[in-house]
């Protein structure tokens, strides 16, 4: 059945737009449910800016934080990646700060429409050209309530609008400016922006966790407060060299040999509980490859695709997400769909990225994920921690350096070295890790019944 809407010739002149997907039964619905109570244009309430990047794209090591789209996660900035910006620059483009309370929109590019309010832990900041900066200035807007409207599907619907129909996805301060808001009492907004700080609170929970589980690992192996020195040479025989099959000296860095030598050496690497053993993750694990459908094969819906750039350490995101048909899923399914208790693990591009699937999931691993079933007596959670840490990372990054684009190879991975400390220390590290996962989830409850109850007070 053909989808169509009547509109006014005045509304064409009003919105400058011909296209027809800008006037889409849903949009023009949503539209005017929220006109039909209390709004204001979110010009009439903020202040928008757009930021800057360094000359070049040089950050710094340490500074100022410095946000890009990519740091956005679950209408949080995700502080685990940031790169930082001089303090001399910061004061050069002061307009563009940011502060707790900010909005930031992601108005360019694959990531558009997607959020982050500026949590209180980020004092002060800046941001890059794709990022929107709105600031609420009006003092009976809540700025939260209003990130959380953007971020459930009202707001997202009218973001979607605007794109909609765009060659290049693009959003001026213009289209921004004219976002609608529903303005309720400031008690019932109060109410939605309390859902933020609950949310902030448990994500900084579960990053205490994780980062407890892990300084724990790195103690008991004598790596808590490794650093490493600078060597501008080093001294391998030729046997090392044709043992590894390598002659990059990349390859060769001296803190490649330190880390490990603290892994599987007694005399370095002793516990609180005794000594620990190591053993090659190939014989803890069996180990399964996904499989490459083709880009054709992508859908905007359907079954989860997860691919590396969908994967993190806490999960599988919905950044750059893809699917694929019912057809094609019940075809791949038996022996490329990952169970519970297996270890996800990128081989490519960011290799290194391991996380265990904790609910039943439908959905297909791409050729750049492997999926580890593990096989020996150890705790999937502490692996996937080992993985994640120093002593995986140090590995990933030897084994798959020298390559434009970085690809570890599953017989390389076969061959890392796990720490294999004692039963009660796994299960402590494992436990806090868990914990973590939990902190988070309940995050992103929160968030859901946020959203929700934002579209409870639009349709009421």
């Amino acid at each position: 059945m053909p989808i169509y809407s009547i509109i006014q010739k005045s509304q064409l002149e009003g919105a400058l737009r011909l296209d027809a997907e800008y006037y889409q039964p849903e949009y023009l619905a949503l539209d005017s449910k929220i006109k039909s109570q209390k709004s204001k244009l979110l010009s009439e309430v903020g202040e928008i800016a757009y930021g800057i990047t360094p000359a070049g794209g040089i950050f710094e090591e340490v500074g100022i934080p410095f946000v890009r789209s990519q740091n956005f996660s679950d209408v949080l900035v995700d502080t685990s990646n940031l790169v930082f910006c001089s303090e001399k620059f910061h004061n050069q483009n002061k307009k563009s700060d940011i502060k707790p309370g900010d909005i930031l929109f992601a108005a360019v590019g694959a990531t558009i429409g997607e959020l982050a309010i500026v949590q209180d832990e980020i004092t002060k900041g800046n941001i890059n050209q794709n990022i929107a900066r709105i600031r609420i200035t009006e003092k009976n807007i809540d700025p939260y309530f209003v990130g959380l409207f953007f971020a459930s599907r009202a707001g997202q619907l009218q973001i979607e609008r605007f794109v909609t129909g765009n060659a290049q996805p693009y959003l001026n301060s213009e289209q921004i400016g004219s976002f609608i808001i529903p303005v309720f009492d400031i008690k019932k907004q109060n109410e939605i922006a309390k859902y933020f700080q609950e949310i902030q609170k448990q994500t900084k929970f579960s990053i205490s966790l994780y980062s407890q589980a892990e300084n724990l690992l790195l103690e008991e192996l004598g790596l808590k407060d490794f650093e490493n020195e600078d060597n501008l040479f080093a001294i391998v025989n030729l046997s090392e060299v044709k043992n590894a099959r390598r002659i990059d000296a990349e390859y060769f860095q001296p803190k490649y040999e330190k880390i490990i030598s603290k892994i599987k050496n007694p005399a370095f690497a002793k516990t609180s509980a005794g000594e620990q053993n190591t053993r090659l993750l190939g014989d803890l694990v069996s180990i399964k490859k996904g499989v490459e459908p083709g880009a054709e094969e992508y859908q905007e819906e359907g079954k989860l695709f997860i691919r590396v750039s969908s994967l993190s350490k806490q999960g599988i995101t919905d950044k750059d997400q893809q699917y694929l048909s019912e057809k094609l899923y019940k075809e791949l399914k038996n022996d490329f769909e990952p169970k519970i208790g297996e270890v996800l693990l990128t081989k490519d591009a960011t290799p290194g990225i391991a996380y265990v699937l904790k609910e039943p999931l439908e959905g297909i691993v791409a050729g750049g994920v492997l999926r580890l079933k593990v096989k020996e007596d150890i705790d999937a959670e502490y692996l996937a921690l080992c993985i994640n840490s120093m002593v995986g990372q140090a590995q990933a990054e030897r084994d798959a350096g020298g390559s434009v684009i970085a690809h570890w190879k599953p017989e390389q991975i076969k061959n890392i070295l796990i720490p294999i400390l004692p039963e009660k220390i796994q299960q402590k590290i494992a436990e806090l890790v868990r914990q973590s996962h939990e902190a988070r989830k309940r995050a992103k409850e929160l968030l859901e019944s946020a959203k929700q109850k934002v579209e409870n007070l639009i349709e009421k």
